[in-house]
């Protein structure tokens, strides 16, 4: 375990560069005085670690200092294939660059563990996009990922629900979801800390036109992407689903309430299904939105409130009782 952490210790050094005991002692869940005691086994063992005291200071290498790491595991270097998406990947422009690394990595490992490398390539899929769906044709992807990845500040329009707007924007990171591209970006507008230069949410698609700007920006240090797109679409979900339903369903409803999402799957699975019909609540973004979606259950499902959902579906059903009448 130890021997672990000695090495976690020297990667982290080398890609964060200067970092403190204190963080390093939270980040590895062990005592400031156990991070000494690492650093001292670090310089013993001949890895160029120096301290730098005072109010500012922490741990870092020697300028120019790269570790040359072998001895990976079979657990290690399979996986890392796993995180070569080819099809992601081709669509921001990096296919060859992932093409590349895989076969240098294969040329450095030994051949039992080239076998098994390759196994897992073949044997595991990954498929973001959802059934009866093509992912997002975002043409302008490959560019974005360059200007996110070199720090190029850009102007976009973009077609917005309120518009055709232009905005000067620092792209931060980009987001593939259920095959759609999103891109997380920051307004250059307003002074830091005012909250009009809150990262947000672009679709790729919805934008018409781009231009990449030969400005760079400063990354905000404390920006994690994972972090802030859970915490964006935890949001997002709890103020888009402000209303709810009340549902009468047949257990066959119950099985096709599934389809709808992620909350109304939970809320099926946790139905008591007995002989007659059950009674569930659910969120609903509008009554439009809801009168489409539930129409999906077909007749293995009852609204019974509120009224004016009761009476949309009521509606619909009338018309099209209307055109197929004959």
């Amino acid at each position: 375990m130890r021997a672990s952490r000695l090495l976690s210790i020297l990667l982290l050094l080398q890609t964060r560069g200067r970092m403190t005991a204190e963080t390093l002692a939270a980040e590895f869940e062990v005592s400031v005085r156990t991070i000494y005691r690492d650093i001292d086994q670090l310089s013993a063992a001949g890895a160029p670690v120096y301290a730098d005291r005072g109010r500012s200071g922490g741990f870092q290498l020697m300028d120019g200092y790269r570790t040359r790491l072998t001895g990976l595991t079979d657990a290690e270097a399979e996986t890392l294939f796993l995180g070569g998406l080819s099809g992601p990947a081709a669509q921001m422009g990096f296919s060859a660059a992932v093409t590349t690394m895989q076969l240098k990595l294969l040329a450095a490992l030994p051949p039992e563990r080239q076998a098994a490398a390759e196994r897992l390539a073949g044997r595991f899929h990954l498929d973001p996009v959802g059934w009866y769906q093509n992912p997002d044709d975002a043409k302008r992807l490959p560019i974005i990922a360059q200007a996110v990845w070199n720090n190029h500040r850009i102007q976009v329009r973009y077609e917005s629900w309120k518009g055709v707007v232009d905005r000067d924007l620092e792209p931060l990171g980009l987001i593939l979801k259920a095959g759609l591209w999103y891109l997380a970006a920051r307004p250059t507008e307003g002074a830091a800390g005012d909250p009009k230069r809150d990262p947000r949410t672009y679709r790729v698609t919805k934008i018409r036109d781009l231009s990449v700007s030969d400005e760079t920006f400063e990354r905000p240090a404390a920006f994690d992407l994972a972090d802030w797109w859970g915490a964006t679409s935890r949001r997002f979900e709890a103020e888009i689903l402000t209303d709810r339903a009340t549902l009468r369903l047949s257990a066959e409803g119950l099985r096709r309430l599934v389809r709808l999402g992620a909350e109304q799957a939970r809320i099926a699975a946790e139905a008591e299904v007995g002989a007659d019909w059950v009674v569930v609540n659910l969120p609903i973004e509008s009554i439009d939105h809801a009168a489409t979606d539930l129409l999906r259950l077909g007749g293995e499902a009852e609204v019974l409130a509120p009224p004016a959902l009761r009476a949309a579906m009521r509606a619909t059903a009338m018309r099209l009782a209307a055109i197929y009448e004959t």
